[in-house]
Order: structure tokens, then C-alpha cells, then sequence
């Protein structure tokens, strides 16, 4: 861990990392974590994947102590993982959250800079992981995929009123304080992919000092990709209703 972090309760941070069938890509994942982080907690958040994931984290607690398993009975959407798994987070007495994605597409070597910046001295309340401040980037997408991820952050600054420029990131350090302070994790509407949205727009309405770190966002390289036209879907709902609630109440 960074000797720069300022341990409120003295738990030190934990990843929290849902997952849905990720029994291919979590050993190599965890393995890159620790080797950059050795002492870093881990709480896995498993939808009671078929494929076995949740048993393979059972049998590796067995002789790891830094991990963690939250089992949920199915699989029922990203952000109620994400709410549940900080949720639980916050029970076990952490100080930092990160959340992050179990594919692999989020660098574990990426992981100390953003913790670096939430001991910084304006005390961030959130630290984004972001892919369009500069010196951010992605890598193995294809153009069309970068121009409609950018695209759609333009869209929602312009809906939602966010500063944010990666507003869509999954990762991100959180300050556990914050957190319980502002209650914020029990005002989340969102089931899905519209949770890293919904998260900073609320965070910002609540007045949190927010940062992005710029980070590179690699392609998964093994199992299946949870994204689909579908979430892609859901999200630009989400972003215009609420874009619209939002311009017309600022009216009256």
C-alpha cells in the first residue's frame, strides 16, 4: 500500500469486484493485483456465476485472508452489485473503496497512482479512473468504438450538467467516510450499467470534491464481454429522462 494513505479506522483499502461468470479471467487478475498491491483486500460480489467462480474463490480464501466473497443468489444487475458490495465494504470497516471491473480491462498497475491522488491534500471524496483526460487512453478498440464512448459522455455532460469527462468509468477509489456521511449508496435508482453515471451525478449534487486520474483502458481478453446494445440502450435512457427532469425543473 501507498505510506501516503491516511487510514481513518485503520482497515486500509479493499477492491471490490463484481462478477458473472469471470472464472477465466479472476486468477490472472487477482494475481496482477497483488503483485502491485500484495496487501490489498479483495471482496469478490458473485452472482452465483454457473461457471464456478464463486467455488474457486471459496477454495482460494481457504489459504488467502486478503480475499472476500459476497454471494448473491442471482445474477441481478451492475449496480445493485456495486451497491451491495460497497455496502458491504463499509460494514467491514475499510477506509478506500475501489471498485473496478473483474475482466481485466481496468490495470491493476494503474490501481497506486489513483490512490496516491486520494491522499492528496484536498481529500478527494471520489477518484475516477479516466480515459479521456489527458494521458488517458484505450487500447484494442476500434475507432468507432472510441468516437461513441466520447460521444456519449458529450451527451450526458450536456444532458446531466457534469464536469466529469469519463463519467461512464468503472473505476474508481472511493472515501468510505464519504460515503456513510452522505447516504448516498441508498438514493442509487439504477439497476444495470447506469450506475457509474447515476454515482456522479449524485456525488457532484452532493458536493463531493471529485478527481480523474488518467488510466489505459484495456480490451477483455478472455471470457465474454458483458456489454450490449441493450445496456448501451438503457444508459441513453436513463441520461435523457433524467436530462429533461433536469432542465425543466431549473426552469421553475
Amino acid at each position: 500500500m501507498t505510506d501516503s494513505m491516511m487510514y481513518e479506522t485503520g482497515r486500509g483499502v479493499v477492491a471490490v469486484i463484481p462478477t458473472y461468470c469471470e472464472v477465466e479471467s479472476l486468477p490472472g487478475l487477482l494475481a496482477r493485483i497483488h503483485e502491485v498491491l500484495p496487501e490489498l483486500n479483495i471482496l469478490i460480489v458473485d452472482d452465483s456465476s454457473p461457471d464456478g467462480t464463486g467455488e474457486w474463490v471459496q477454495e482460494r480464501m481457504k489459504t488467502d485472508s486478503r480475499l472476500h466473497l459476497y454471494t448473491r443468489p442471482a445474477k441481478s444487475g451492475l449496480a445493485t452489485a456495486y451497491v451491495e458490495g460497497l455496502g458491504r465494504a463499509l460494514e467491514m470497516g475499510f477506509d478506500f473503496l475501489i471498485q473496478m471491473d473483474a475482466d481485466a480491462s481496468h490495470r491493476p498497475e494503474d490501481l497506486p497512482k489513483l490512490l496516491v491522488r486520494m491522499a492528496g491534500p484536498d481529500r478527494p471524496d471520489m477518484v475516477i479512473g479516466s480515459r479521456w483526460v489527458p494521458g488517458g487512453k484505450t487500447n484494442g478498440w476500434a475507432p468507432w468504438r472510441v468516437a461513441l464512448s466520447r460521444a456519449g459522455n458529450a451527451y450526458i455532460n450536456f444532458w446531466l450538467g457534469t464536469r466529469i469527462k469519463d463519467a461512464t468509468a468503472g473505476l474508481r477509489v472511493h472515501r468510505a467516510s464519504w460515503l456513510r456521511e452522505t447516504g448516498i449508496l441508498q438514493q442509487v435508482s439504477t439497476v444495470g450499467f447506469g450506475f457509474q453515471v447515476e454515482m456522479t451525478t449524485l456525488a457532484e449534487s452532493m458536493g463531493a470534491t471529485i478527481v480523474e486520474v488518467p488510466i489505459t483502458f484495456d480490451e477483455r481478453e478472455l471470457g465474454e464481454s458483458k456489454l450490449s446494445g441493450a445496456i448501451f440502450v438503457e444508459e441513453l435512457v436513463m441520461v435523457t429522462k433524467n436530462g429533461i427532469k433536469r432542465k425543466f425543473s431549473s426552469r421553475h
